[in-house]
Order: structure tokens, then C-alpha cells, then sequence
């Protein structure tokens, strides 16, 4: 199955929106938390559903398949897993139409033990995150209902490795620092490359991996926020900003990091690209709650309410919303996961908090009746009712 460009797009805007927030060494997944975000979209109703459906940047009506496909082709990458997983209590009535979406083996048990749930959710996080992320990032209370998690892992081999050594940055904020450093040599300059963007130019390489999934490192400007340079690096990809290949740019300093020039050598050579970077592992958690807005969460959190009506029969709201991830960039290859839990709690049948006048209209004698087409107000039919239907005393009085 395959994953249009539509459903790329929705999430990779996702990631844009995100990004722009960063604030420090981070590491965050949009495709981890997008298909939850869709499959709750496609059950929902009234202002949630409109504010789900902005959030994914699809019609609810298509959510859940665009989720389903994107699930389906994700898993397809080799290197790559991806999982969705269900929890509900016994004492809610899934719709049958909701449940049957979601992909087979999905849906689990709570039991309403806290400790065994959550060990039970901490296990299957485990499982479908090759053991990079240990727990869920949310808990399970007494008190929920329902529980929908996703998991997302990801482990590539570099094509080319990197070589291990040292280094002292002269300026910058690591100035003076002994660091790590991972350097390669290559004959493949278009690897890198220089965007101009609104914010800035950005300096993007590409570290290839050995599955098909790939690396890009981005640098931007001086005074560039992390958020500026992130959603730069989306607008890349998406081709809204032009991407200059090595071997376009110009001898100097066409770049942030980078410097273009020309060496005697003992023999001729195609181009060279040199490269100079950092290993890292990078972990975070994030409160979704906390950006409902950016989540589409903030009418379904309203436990006032039920907002969800095409996923249960019972009132449901949303509870806790978080996602752990983690990020290991190494001299061999990348690996990453990201583990993302959303809440459901009980919702209330709308509170009865006012007085309400009531009328009573009762036609007991004749009476006229116009049938309206509403648009246009054209009548359709008209009449008049003088000779109501006797009642017979050989009928049933219950009918």
C-alpha cells in the first residue's frame, strides 16, 4: 500500500507547525503522533472533529485510511516498524465501524489495576520501539477509559561510514570545547547543498542510509532560531525553497558551514566533499496537552462533554497526551523511536444547567399543513385536515 502525497504533505506540515516551537536539543515525531491524531479525527464529533481534521490537515472523512495507509507503508521501509495499539475498559462499547479500522491484533484490555496496566502498556512500548523507549510516555489512571498509543522505530546502516577522531571548535557556542568528531571524505559534492529561506540560508547534507532512510543534517545562519531551521529543512523537502546542489555553489563561503575552494593535488579527482560532524543522542519528552492547540486537542480535553461519538457509545474526552522519543547519530548509522499515548476519559452527558420554557401545542380541532421546500420556501403541498381518523374500539390501545 501506498501513502499519497496528500498524507505526506499533512504530516510533513505537522512537523513544520512543531518545529517551530524547539527550544534546545530535542527530538520529536510528527509521524508518530499523526496517525492517533487521524484515527481520533475519524470518530469524533462537533468542534473536535473540525479542529482534529485542521491538525492533520485532511478531511475527517479520510483520516482513518490515510492513517491506515500511512501505518501500512511505514512498516514497509525496511529498518522501519510502526504500530498502533487500543486499550479500552470492559464497561466500554466500542462502535464496530471505529474498531474494525484500526490495523488486527490492535486492541487490548484495562483492567482497571493501575500497576498491571501500565506494566502491560510499558511492555508493548518496549516491544515496538526495539527496546529504545522503555515506558509510556503516558500513565494509565483509575480513571481512564481508554488508551491509544502508537509506536515508531527506525534503524539505518550509513552507505558510506564515518571515520572517529577529535576536535576543537574556534568560534561558536562549542568554542574551546574537546569534542567527538565523525568525519568522511566523498567524491559526491550534491550531497550537500544551500537553501535561501524567509528566515535564512540553510545548509542541508544528506547522509544516506543503507534502507532507505535517510539523514539530513541542517545549519542555518547565524541567529536562526532551531525552530527557523527545522521547518527551513520541511520547506526543503517540500521544494518550496530551492536547494542549490555542491556542485552549483560558488568558490567562498556560499553556505552556513561551508567553504568552497580549490587544492593542488598529485593526481586529478572529481570533487571532494569533507565532512565534519558530531555523534549525539538526543531523548525528550513532550507534554501534548500543553499544545492542544497544535494537536486539534483542545475542545476533545473537555471531559464536560462527549466528543467522540463515532469511536463508543459512552461519553468520551481526552485525558493525558504525551510522546517520548530518542535519536542516536553515530559513525555507523542512525537509529530512533518515538512512542506516543493518548488518554480517554469519561465524558459527561451535557449538564442541565438552566431553566427552559416549555409549550405545549396541541391540535384538537381542524387544522391546515403546508409541506416547505426549506431553501427556497417553495410550497410543495398544502392542505387541511377536517375529518381526523376515528378511533376503533377493535384496535390495540398501544398502538
Amino acid at each position: 500500500m501506498r501513502v499519497t502525497e496528500t498524507t505526506v504533505r499533512a504530516v510533513n506540515e505537522l512537523t513544520s507547525r512543531w518545529a517551530r516551537d524547539v527550544r534546545g536539543s530535542t527530538v520529536f515525531s510528527a509521524a508518530g503522533v499523526w496517525p492517533l491524531l487521524a484515527f481520533l479525527a475519524d470518530g469524533a464529533g462537533g468542534p473536535a472533529r473540525a479542529e482534529l481534521g485542521e491538525a492533520i490537515g485532511l478531511p475527517p472523512e479520510r483520516a482513518a485510511q490515510a492513517a491506515r495507509e500511512l501505518l501500512a507503508a511505514l512498516d514497509a521501509v525496511p529498518g522501519v516498524g510502526a504500530a498502533i495499539g487500543l486499550w479500552t475498559k470492559r464497561t466500554v462499547t466500542l462502535r464496530e465501524r471505529w474498531a474494525e479500522g484500526l490495523p488486527p491484533g490492535a486492541h487490548g484490555v484495562l483492567t482497571g489495576d493501575v500497576s498491571h496496566d501500565q506494566a502491560a502498556l510499558d511492555a508493548w512500548t518496549a516491544k515496538h520501539t526495539d527496546g529504545q523507549i522503555e515506558r509510556m510516555p503516558a500513565v494509565v489512571g483509575e480513571d481512564s477509559e481508554l488508551a491509544l498509543a502508537g509506536a515508531l522505530a527506525l534503524c539505518t546502516t550509513w552507505l558510506r561510514p564515518f571515520s572517529k577522531s577529535g576536535m576543537t571548535p574556534e568560534s561558536g557556542p562549542w568554542r574551546d570545547l574537546d569534542l567527538i568528531a565523525l568525519r568522511r571524505t566523498s567524491s559526491l559534492p550534491d550531497r550537500v547543498g544551500v537553501a535561501a529561506t524567509p528566515a535564512g540560508a540553510i545548509t542541508e547534507l544528506r547522509v544516506l542510509g543503507d534502507t532507505g532512510v535517510d539523514v539530513h543534517l541542517l545549519l542555518g545562519e547565524e541567529g536562526m532560531t532551531p525552530g527557523q531551521v527545522l521547518a527551513g529543512g520541511v520547506g526543503v523537502l517540500g521544494r518550496a525553497w530551492p536547494r542549490v546542489p555542491g556542485t552549483h555553489l560558488p568558490y567562498g563561503e556560499p553556505g552556513p558551514g561551508l567553504t568552497v575552494g580549490r587544492e593542488r593535488h598529485e593526481r586529478p579527482l572529481p570533487p571532494q566533499l569533507h565532512v565534519t560532524t558530531v555523534p549525539f543522542t538526543v531523548t525528550a519528552e513532550h507534554d501534548l496537552n500543553a499544545r492542544s492547540d497544535l494537536f486539534g486537542l483542545t475542545t476533545a480535553m473537555d471531559d464536560g462533554f462527549g466528543h467522540f461519538p463515532g469511536v463508543a457509545v459512552e461519553p468520551l474526552a481526552v485525558g493525558r497526551a504525551a510522546q517520548a522519543a530518542t535519536a542516536t547519530f553515530g559513525e555507523l548509522g542512525f537509529r530512533a523511536a518515538a512512542a506516543t499515548a493518548i488518554e480517554g476519559l469519561a465524558g459527561s452527558v451535557p449538564r442541565l444547567r438552566y431553566s427552559v420554557t416549555e409549550i405545549d401545542a396541541t391540535f384538537d380541532r381542524p387544522f391546515g399543513f403546508l409541506a416547505v421546500h426549506r431553501r427556497t420556501r417553495l410550497v410543495l403541498a398544502a392542505g387541511w385536515v377536517g375529518d381526523p381518523e376515528p378511533f376503533r374500539e377493535d384496535e390495540d390501545e398501544e398502538v
